[in-house]
């Protein structure tokens, strides 16, 4: 996956329905807990090998366990074709931050690093921002 010049704002307009809406709903709640931190959309394939459009905030060098570290982001929210996925790639000594908060995020599915919902308001929106601040705060942005 790669960083593109598309413009975020625009992206988010273009999806319709209850998804658009709870895509951007969450969205602002995560740039109002991170305000400073850059916001972009990355476009490409995957891990699991489908074609993918991320928006990721915070840029971090992600370590790899073998070869050199990647361009990654902090946080990242996408659209899939049944749910919203949240990555949160930040974890410490107990764990990946979204099984720590996954009792107070409300209606969702944990992965390592994923958080699965099907809507907005299937989530605590409190809870989201404290864990992306607690997410910022570990990775030092």
């Amino acid at each position: 996956m790669n960083k593109v010049d598309d413009d975020v704002d625009e992206f988010l307009a273009a999806i319709e329905g209850e998804a658009g809406a709870s895509m951007r709903a969450v969205d602002a709640r995560i740039r109002a807990a991170l305000p400073d931190l850059s916001r972009v959309l990355w476009r490409g394939v995957f891990w699991g090998g489908t074609e993918q459009a991320i928006i990721g905030y915070g840029d971090l060098l992600q370590p790899r366990p073998k070869g050199q570290a990647v361009e990654w982001f902090l946080i990242g929210l996408a659209q899939q074709k049944r749910h919203i996925s949240l990555y949160v790639n930040a974890a410490d000594a107990a764990g990946y931050l979204g099984a720590q908060y996954a009792a107070e995020l409300g209606t969702v599915t944990i992965g390592a690093a994923s958080i699965g919902f099907r809507s907005a308001s299937d989530l605590d929106l409190d809870a989201l921002e404290r864990m992306v601040i607690r997410a910022r705060e570990l990775s030092g942005l």
